[in-house]
C-alpha cells in the first residue's frame, strides 16, 4: 500500500508539474511580443512571477542541457550610445535561481528569439542561486547550465540604434519576483528625447482627435477621463482618452480623444496638464511631457483629399506608392487598377491598385505595373472612374475629382559591363578598365583581388606578379544599381627551368628536358662543354673524363613571344668513377684523409643498405644513403682498432642486376 501511495503521488507531481508540461503565458510582458520598455536610469522591480512557459530558447551551450524561457519575463529597450552594458537581477529570494539571456532584436520580430540562433549576445544559465547579470566580474558571454558557473557574464558590446530583447527567466517555481537594474558600462539605453505632444488631426465629423507622440510613453500615464488635456477655445471638452497599443503592450505613441461635441471650423490649440492621475504622460524614464506643452490643428470644412505625393521611386520599379493626407476607402480602389492612368515618353501599363488596409482605411495606394519601368524620363500619373463607376474616396466619403494627376520621375537601368586593355611587361603587367557611363551613371566603385579600390570611370591597375586576377564593378545613377566582376589572365608569366643529370658517370651521356613556363619562342642553352643548342629539348651531352670530380655549368635562356627573358643555371657534376668499392681500411683520426668507412662512388647504386657489425656481431652502423659514412664510433664513442665486418646490398641502375656483397675492412687508430 505504501509503494502504491507513493507512485500514485510522484504521477499526480508529473501531471501537475507547470514545467513538465508548460502552461502559455498570457500575461502581458511573460512573451516577447509584449515586452516591458525599461530605461537605463530606473530599477524594474517585479513583485511575483507567474508560472508559465518552456519555450525552447536557441543557447550556444553543446552540452546537452535543455533551455527554456520559464516562468519568463521579457524587457526591451534601444541602445542610444553605443558602450558596454551592465546589468544586475537582485532575487527578492536570495534562494532563488534567475536565468537571463539578451538578445539582438533589430529588424527581426521579437518572436524570432525562438528560432534564430544568431540573435544571441550574451546569457547566463548558471544554477548558482543569488545575484546575477553581467559586470566587470565575468570573463564569458555565455556561462551555461550547471552548478560551478558563475552566475555573471561579461559584458556585452552595444551597437548605437540596435533593439535589444531581455528575458528574464525564473528556473524556481516559487513565483517570488526580483528587482532589475542597469549600469555598470559605458552604453547608454536611455533616450535622450525629451516627451513632447507631436500632432494633432481631427476625424470628418471633427468629434474625435488622434494624437501623436514624439516618443513612446507609459500607458499606465493616460487619465482614460481624458482628464490630461484642454481645448482651446474650449467650444467642447475632452470626456476621454484611449491608445489601441496599450491593449497589448505598455506603452504608446498615439493616442484617440473624444471630444463633448464636434468642433466648428476653425483653429485650435490641444494643451496637456495634469489629470486625474496626477501627472501628464511620462515616458519610459519616468521623465514627463511639461504642462502646458500643446499643438495645433485645424478644422477645415470638408473637401475631396487630392493625391498628395509618391514615394521615391525605386529602380526599374514595378510598383508606385501614392501618399494621401487623409485615409483612403480601400472598398473604393478598384483592384484592377482602372482608377489610374500612367503616361510619358513609354507606355506603362497598370495591372493592379491596392491599400495597406485596416479597417477599409489606408494612407497609401500601392500601384502594380505590368511590367517595370526601365527608361528615362517624367512620367504622369493620373485618376479617373475605374471599372467600379468611381475614383477613389477618402474616410469622410469625399471622391477625389477624376483628372487629378501627379508627375514623377522614372531613371534607365545601368550596366557595369566593362571593358579593360592589358599592356604587357616583362617584368609589370598594367590593365587599363573602363566604363562607357552610359545612362547617367556617376558613380563608379571598383574592388581588385589585391585589396585596392578606385572610385575613377576608368582606372588603371599595375602587377608585378602575373596570372588570374579578379576586378569587380559596382555603378550608380543614384538610383539604380549594378555590379560586375571580371576574370583576368594575365598570361605572361616566364620561368626558365630544365631538367639535368646532376651526376654525370664517366662514358655516360647527360640528358637535358625543357619545363620552363610561358609563351616561349627562343631556347638557348649553353652546356659548359664548348656546345650550345636552341632548340627545346637538346640532344644529349658528352663530357670529358677527368682523373678528379670535375663540374660544369649548364645555362638555360628562354625568350617569350614580347621579347621577355629568364635564365636558369645548374651544374653538373662529371665523375672520375662510378664503380662501387668499400675501403679495406680506414683512419678516423680527423686528418681529412680516410677519415669515414662507406661505399665509394655508389652513383648508380638503387635500393641501397649499408651495414658494419663487429668481431661481436654487434651492429655498429646501418645506412640507406651511401653518402652517410660511419665514422668510427658508436653513440659517439670511439670504437677500437680492430676488423669489422660490413654487408652491402643494392641494384645497379643501368643493368638492373642486384648485388649481395660482404667484407671486412681495419679500423686503424
Amino acid at each position: 500500500m505504501i509503494k502504491k501511495i507513493l507512485f500514485l503521488s510522484i504521477l499526480c507531481l508529473i501531471f501537475s508539474s507547470p514545467y513538465l508540461f508548460g502552461q502559455a503565458c498570457t500575461i502581458l510582458g511573460q512573451n516577447p511580443s509584449t515586452a516591458f520598455p525599461v530605461c537605463g536610469t530606473d530599477t524594474f522591480s517585479q513583485i511575483t512571477v507567474p508560472i508559465c512557459g518552456t519555450k525552447t530558447i536557441p543557447v550556444p551551450c553543446n552540452d546537452g542541457a535543455p533551455y527554456y524561457d520559464k516562468n519568463p519575463f521579457w524587457y526591451k529597450f534601444t541602445c542610444f550610445q553605443a558602450g558596454t552594458l551592465g546589468l544586475l537581477i537582485t532575487p527578492n529570494n536570495l534562494q532563488d535561481d534567475y536565468d537571463w539571456q539578451l538578445f539582438d532584436i533589430t529588424g527581426h520580430d521579437p518572436n524570432d528569439i525562438y528560432s534564430q540562433a544568431n540573435l544571441f549576445i550574451v546569457g547566463n544559465w548558471s544554477a548558482e542561486a543569488g545575484l546575477t547579470g553581467a559586470s566587470n566580474a565575468g570573463t564569458s558571454a555565455i556561462e551555461c547550465a550547471g552548478y560551478g558557473h558563475s552566475p555573471f557574464s561579461k559584458m556585452p558590446v552595444l551597437q548605437q540604434n540596435h533593439n535589444y530583447l531581455l528575458l528574464i527567466s525564473h528556473f524556481t517555481d516559487t513565483q517570488s519576483g526580483y528587482s532589475l537594474s542597469f549600469g555598470g558600462g559605458t552604453a547608454s539605453i536611455t533616450d535622450p528625447t525629451n516627451p513632447k505632444l507631436a500632432s494633432a488631426i481631427a476625424t470628418c465629423d471633427a468629434s474625435i482627435l488622434t494624437l501623436k507622440l514624439n516618443k513612446k510613453m507609459k500607458c499606465s500615464t493616460l487619465a482614460a477621463d481624458g482628464s490630461d488635456f484642454t481645448i482651446f477655445p474650449a467650444v467642447a471638452t475632452v470626456v476621454g482618452a484611449v491608445a489601441t497599443s496599450c491593449t497589448s503592450g505598455f506603452d504608446m505613441d498615439s493616442i484617440t480623444i473624444h471630444l463633448s461635441a464636434p468642433l466648428p471650423i476653425g483653429n485650435y490649440t490641444l494643451s496637456i496638464k495634469n489629470g486625474s492621475d496626477g501627472n501628464t504622460l511620462l515616458d519610459n524614464c519616468n521623465r514627463n511631457v511639461p504642462v502646458g506643452d500643446n499643438v495645433p490643428f485645424v478644422i477645415s470644412p470638408v473637401a475631396p483629399t487630392p493625391m498628395d505625393s509618391i514615394t521615391p521611386v525605386a529602380c526599374s520599379p514595378s510598383t508606385l506608392q501614392l501618399v494621401f493626407k487623409k485615409k483612403m476607402k480601400c472598398s473604393s480602389i478598384a483592384a484592377d487598377g482602372s482608377d489610374f492612368t500612367i503616361t510619358g515618353p513609354y507606355p506603362v501599363t497598370i495591372s493592379g491598385a491596392a491599400g495597406t488596409c485596416s479597417n477599409d482605411l489606408s494612407s497609401t495606394i500601392t500601384i502594380q505595373l505590368s511590367s517595370p519601368i526601365v527608361n528615362k524620363g517624367v512620367y504622369t500619373i493620373t485618376l479617373k472612374n475605374g471599372s467600379d463607376g468611381n475614383t477613389i474616396f477618402d474616410e469622410c466619403a469625399q471622391q477625389t475629382p477624376a483628372g487629378s494627376s501627379l508627375n514623377f520621375n522614372a531613371v534607365d537601368t545601368v550596366s557595369a559591363n566593362f571593358t579593360y586593355q592589358i599592356y604587357f611587361g616583362c617584368k609589370r603587367d598594367t590593365i587599363a578598365f573602363a566604363h562607357d557611363g552610359r545612362n547617367d551613371v556617376n558613380s563608379w566603385n571598383w574592388t581588385f583581388d589585391n585589396g585596392a579600390t578606385s572610385n575613377l570611370q576608368n582606372p588603371q591597375m599595375i602587377y608585378s606578379i602575373f596570372g588570374l586576377k579578379q576586378a569587380t564593378l559596382v555603378v550608380s545613377n543614384g538610383v539604380c544599381k549594378d555590379s560586375v566582376s571580371a576574370t583576368i589572365d594575365l598570361n605572361n608569366t616566364l620561368k626558365s627551368i630544365f631538367e639535368t643529370s646532376s651526376v654525370v658517370c664517366p662514358n655516360d651521356s647527360a640528358l637535358f628536358r625543357d619545363h620552363s613556363i610561358g609563351n616561349i619562342t627562343q631556347w638557348n642553352w649553353d652546356f659548359g662543354n664548348g656546345s650550345n643548342s636552341n632548340v627545346q629539348n637538346p640532344p644529349a651531352q658528352q663530357y670529358p673524363t677527368a682523373l678528379t670530380d670535375k663540374t660544369f655549368p649548364v645555362t638555360l635562356i628562354v625568350r617569350d613571344n614580347i621579347g621577355c627573358a629568364d635564365t636558369s643555371l645548374q651544374q653538373i657534376k662529371v665523375v672520375a668513377s662510378c664503380y662501387i668499392a668499400i675501403p679495406s681500411a680506414f683512419t678516423p683520426n680527423g686528418d681529412g684523409l680516410n677519415d669515414y668507412l662507406y661505399p665509394l662512388n655508389a652513383y648508380k647504386a638503387d635500393n641501397l643498405i649499408f651495414k658494419v657489425y663487429n668481431r661481436f656481431g654487434q651492429e655498429v652502423f646501418s645506412t640507406t644513403d651511401w653518402t652517410k659514412k660511419w665514422d668510427g664510433t658508436i653513440n659517439g664513442k670511439p670504437q677500437s682498432t680492430g676488423t669489422y665486418v660490413w654487408f652491402l646490398q643494392y641494384t645497379h641502375r643501368d643493368t638492373g642486376k642486384q648485388y649481395n656483397l660482404k667484407g671486412s675492412t681495419i679500423l686503424i687508430r
